[in-house]
């Protein structure tokens, strides 16, 4: 099996959704905790709910494999992300606190290399390349990294979590003006509720490509799963719900697509 979906769009825009996937290499599953078997932490159905990138000529990518396998969205060195609680680039730990593995089956030093080289280098390869690509032939590039998560994580984060989190490393992945108007559309989102660079700064994708310097502006939007599917085993997709809020994500994408149009040369 490849490690990603990849197709190519029409317009400078690049929508990467890293922690979608479920795959799990042979033997993997049996080396995993009960409660991970499960893979709890998944951003769920994002292709799913995203079923309208194509009308927008986006090019996306979207790994096969369980977050649990490698984490996409970290430094590949295991740098900490965050100060705070997180989980690493091989999580050891659920989002809960809860061990990823049975006792004495962790991947060593070298398989977590190995798994570097096998999983994160080709996405990464890939993202790197079509940037590049949208910038050669567009002159810019627009990255939008699509992402989930439940609304209450307490090893993570205090209280429920707005249901929109945007995030642009406190503005230095972006163009102001764009984080401005993806903000405010969200914002305006009736029984929603939204932040810009609140709970959230953007993982490692956003931090490391965003660069509005060099034309390449990165925008995180980490969801609220209960605004589309049951955020309980097993973890069903709510097509009702998914109906309220696509229109507000098709404006998001709508922004930042136009945004990536008009700076084209």
């Amino acid at each position: 099996m490849s490690t990603y979906r990849f197709s190519q769009g029409r317009i400078p825009m690049l929508v990467s959704i890293p922690h979608a996937g479920t795959a799990f290499p042979p033997g993997f599953a049996e080396r995993l905790s009960r409660p991970a078997k499960s893979v709890p932490d998944t951003d769920w159905h994002l292709p799913e709910l995203y079923d309208f990138l194509d009308e927008f000529g986006c090019s996306v990518l979207v790994a096969h494999y369980s977050r649990l396998v490698i984490d996409l969205n970290r430094p590949p060195h295991h740098q900490p992300l965050y100060s705070s609680a997180t989980t690493g680039l091989v999580p050891s730990l659920l989002y809960d606190g809860t061990p990823v593995y049975r006792p004495g089956a962790a991947p060593g030093a070298a398989e977590q290399r190995e798994r570097v080289d096998r999983y994160w280098r080709p996405y990464h390869a890939r993202l790197d390349a079509e940037l590049a690509r949208l910038r050669e032939t567009y002159g810019t590039a627009v990255l939008f990294e699509a992402h989930s998560i439940r609304a209450e994580v307490p090893r993570l984060f205090p209280g429920r979590l707005p249901d929109f989190n945007i995030a642009t490393n406190e503005g230095d992945s972006a163009d102001p003006g764009l984080a401005k108007t993806v903000s405010g559309i969200l914002a305006s989102a009736e029984t929603y509720t939204s932040t810009l660079n609140g709970r959230f700064r953007g993982g490692y994708i956003t931090g490391h490509y965003g660069a509005p310097v060099r034309d390449v502006h990165a925008v995180q939007l980490e969801l609220v799963q209960a605004t589309y599917m049951d955020e309980a085993r097993p973890f069903a997709f709510r097509p009702e719900r998914a109906a309220e809020i696509r229109p507000h994500l098709r404006r998001f994408v709508g922004a930042l697509a136009e945004f990536a149009e008009a700076k084209a040369h």
